[in-house]
């Protein structure tokens, strides 16, 4: 079977995500901008780029303003990394105790603390700037503990810089839209091949730890 064959079943996920994003930002206008940037820091859907770019879109129409779509912007993308922040802090005592014995959980959340321990406080701005680190930093800065007075500004001063070149991006090339809107079909091939490297390495990861299982000593049960 063909690449192109095995990836047609999700063919329809960027027409689907622009037709459900147009839709949403044609009908709320800036409630819908901020509600997307909010959904896209939480889910990581329908994305960043593809929000911007159409509200940017709905600027060189006249129907919204710059400045409007990139302060709610800002202020949707900063409310949805708070809140995948807070999952991540409120929720390790629970990933602990439920997943402690899993080594996958404990080397989750240590992996996340090396990280802000090597890169430090730079790393929640400059990830904002990251396509897809963005949306995993916060929830591991949660879980690694880094405090929010330090975690919310910098995050929120990464924001700016994101949303503003989007936004002006999307108003600059809204003369050809149409056919950024047809490029953007390739990307549905990327997320095919994402979604088959998450499942191949969810099943590496199942197998070595039923062999680390297995491997271990068994203990004698005390009369």
């Amino acid at each position: 079977m063909s690449a192109l064959a095995w990836s047609a079943p999700f063919a329809s996920v960027t027409a689907s995500l622009v037709a459900f994003a147009t839709s949403a930002i044609g009908t709320l206008g800036l409630a819908a901008v901020a509600l997307l940037m909010f959904s896209t820091g939480v889910i990581g859907l329908p994305g960043t780029e593809l929000t911007m770019l159409f509200a940017g879109f709905d600027v060189f129409k006249g129907t919204l303003s710059l400045a409007g779509i990139i302060a709610f912007g800002v202020i949707g993308d900063v409310l949805g990394a708070m809140t995948a922040y807070g999952i991540g802090h409120y929720g390790r005592a629970k990933l602990a105790e439920r997943s402690g014995r899993r080594l996958h959980a404990t080397r989750r959340v240590e992996r996340a603390t090396r990280w802000l321990d090597r890169y430090g406080s730079p790393a929640a701005f400059f990830s904002r700037l990251v396509p897809t680190a963005r949306t995993v930093f916060p929830h591991a800065a949660g879980v690694a503990g880094m405090p929010v007075r330090r975690f919310a500004p910098l995050t929120t001063l990464g924001s700016i810089p994101w949303v503003l070149g989007l936004a002006v991006l999307g108003r600059e090339v809204g003369r050809n839209w149409q056919s950024w809107r047809r490029h953007l079909d390739y990307v549905d091939y990327v997320i095919a091949v994402l979604i088959a490297l998450a499942v191949a390495y969810r099943v590496v990861r199942l197998f070595r730890e039923r062999r680390e299982g297995a491997g271990r000593p068994m203990h004698a049960t005390p009369h």
